[in-house]
């Protein structure tokens, strides 16, 4: 349906593709993978608008084919009064209109064939899109959402999840041959998170799906396409066997490496031996065995192993802390209210330690975000922060804490670094080198975006972190790298989230919303509450017991112990098995 024949394409100060190719066919679900900034987002604007674009190379695609959109950012009009059946079904009542108009137009009309011409062109196309079952396509879509409810709701009363996954049910309602949706996982909560995994999975035809949500990949596809370092692969199969793939060869790779340097220095020491005697020994076969030697080297060096795929940088995220407070309360709440239109949360009481890690779980629009920032601005009577606390604050609105104006180096200046090197030497450890640091915020992907808000975060040594939604548009090396530094951090977190895996992974405890009001839930009630509504029995548990493998078997590969990777490598397989 699409082939991608060695497409090349660079902007002025970044090459994004060199040569890659891949097909999308029949009956594939395809999640596009790789880090923030590779070029995924670019990749999908060339595949739908070919002619916008200088690159090199063939973009094959099926004259027939139909592509449906579903963009990263969708904003909601608010003026629109429509309810959610007329919006899902606006191509079709569009059509039924047209019809309708044609045949009243036909009784008076005296040019019969150009209307019965133009009446069968209007038929032909409320077919191809099953104008005759619309009502019943829409009810389906609704029901397999768990979104029944909403149908005769006015659009513009509905929360941001709740939206996208109707703009979801509304390209898919259109038919189209392949369907592209760009991260349509972000800020949706549990339940809107469900109802895109079985939207995906209910759905017949092609689909590229860029995400890098573990959940969704690890439930949903059938081909992975992963785009890296400017090359791109593809693997036929679910995501979590392409992660062994990735990792079994990572093992070969590692061990032919190290016997390729262990050649490679015994050759360097021949050299160098050669190149002593050669200048008391000016024979000619010294000097031959000399340039034979250096020639076998330069073919060690041309043949070393590259491998874009599994050699994937992670950053190296670290929250410290300028000023550790004692076992004492750093954030109380107590008898919080807020109301827009409509009241959200009321009698909120809650109070966070020093070394506690915290999530707020509630459905989209509930007022989490609301709650967060105004703890961050602790101008509230009923909010009250401790005197030696410090906060850091990362938005899911990622223009309240980064302007887009300033380049990333403008920005850690602002931020309170001393100097260009400074900051250089800092932002490589989060994945920002070379020229990138002096492009405008603005041009930047937004997993790059909540990274730099990541970089800050770190940088103010902050004792208390309030961060809203952290992994969202984060690739899945920067989720487990975040993971990471929130298990290793001193101070106090209050994170809003709705992943799984860094809430099970990171928290103490959860507070959720229930009934415009929060109280305090366990991880274990959590992990009730998550299996019943979306895994089976234990999974999470399993989950984290292959983390654990796969971090072991990280820790063998750094002692170059092959033969325990090997063995844990089979003990991962096992579990995967489980999954």
């Amino acid at each position: 349906m699409i082939k991608v024949d060695k497409l090349s394409f660079s902007f002025p100060q970044k090459e994004l593709y060199n040569n890659i190719s891949f097909t999308l066919e029949e009956a594939q679900h395809c999640a596009f993978i790789g880090t923030s900034g590779s070029g995924k987002s670019t990749l999908i604007d060339i595949l739908v608008d070919p002619e916008r674009y200088l690159f090199e190379g063939k973009l094959d695609i099926d004259p027939t084919c139909r592509i449906g959109l579903v963009s990263q950012f969708s904003q909601l009009d608010k003026t629109k009064e429509t309810t959610v059946f007329e919006y899902l079904g606006e191509a079709f009542i569009k059509i039924q209109n047209e019809i309708t108009s044609i045949c009243t137009e036909m009784e008076t009309s005296a040019d019969i064939d150009a209307l019965l011409e133009k009446y069968q062109f209007a038929l032909d196309a409320f077919d191809a899109i099953g104008g005759a079952d619309f009502e019943s396509d829409v009810n389906k879509k609704l029901n397999v959402a768990n979104l029944m409810r909403l149908k005769d709701h006015r659009v513009s009363d509905l929360s941001g999840g709740e939206f996208k996954l109707i703009q979801v049910m509304k390209e898919m309602l259109s038919r189209p041959d392949v369907m592209i949706m760009d991260e349509p996982d972000v800020f949706l909560d549990f339940e809107n998170l469900n109802a895109l995994k079985n939207l995906i999975n209910a759905h017949k035809g092609i689909l590229l799906v860029i995400t890098h949500n573990r959940y969704l990949l690890n439930h949903c596809f059938n081909k992975i396409i992963h785009l890296e370092n400017t090359e791109i692969q593809e693997f036929d199969g679910r995501y979590i066997e392409y992660n062994f793939s990735l990792l079994q060869t990572k093992i070969e790779l590692q061990e032919i490496a190290v016997a390729e340097h262990e050649e490679m220095e015994r050759n360097e020491t021949i050299i160098n031996n050669l190149r002593v005697i050669a200048t008391y020994n000016s024979e000619a076969s010294r000097g031959k065995a000399l340039k034979a030697r250096v020639r076998f080297q330069e073919r060690l060096e041309a043949r070393r192993i590259k491998a874009p795929f599994v050699a994937i940088k992670q950053p190296n995220i670290s929250f410290g802390i300028d000023h550790e407070i004692e076992d004492s309360t750093v954030i109380n709440v107590s008898n919080y209210s807020v109301a827009f239109d409509e009241l959200l949360l009321d009698n909120v009481n809650f109070e966070i330690k020093s070394t506690d890690k915290v999530a707020i779980i509630g459905s989209n629009g509930t007022g989490k975000t609301t709650l967060l920032r105004e703890i961050f601005k602790n101008n509230h009577n009923s909010i009250e922060i401790n005197a030696d606390v410090k906060v850091a604050y990362l938005s899911q609105m990622q223009g309240e804490v980064l302007k887009d104006s300033n380049t990333i180096l403008e920005e850690f200046i602002d931020a309170g670094f001393k100097t260009y090197d400074e900051i250089r030497s800092y932002l490589s450890n989060y994945g920002f080198e070379g020229e990138i640091v002096n492009q405008k915020i603005g041009s930047l992907s937004g997993g790059e975006k909540n990274m730099l808000q990541l970089a800050k975060v770190a940088a103010s040594k902050a004792n208390v972190l309030l961060l809203d939604e952290p992994t969202s548009h984060l690739d899945t090396y920067s989720q487990l790298a975040l993971e990471k530094a929130i298990e290793d951090y001193k101070g106090a977190i209050l994170m809003i989230s709705h992943d799984f895996y860094s809430v099970v992974n990171g928290m103490d405890y959860v507070l959720i919303i229930d009934n415009k009001t929060i109280r305090k839930m366990s991880m274990r009630k959590f992990r009730q509450m998550i299996y019943a509504s979306h895994f089976d029995r234990d999974y999470l548990e399993i989950e984290q017991n292959k983390r654990s493998v796969e971090m072991k078997i990280e820790l063998a590969l750094k002692d170059t112990d092959f033969e325990r990777a090997k063995g844990l490598v089979d003990e991962l397989e096992e579990l995967i098995k489980l999954l």
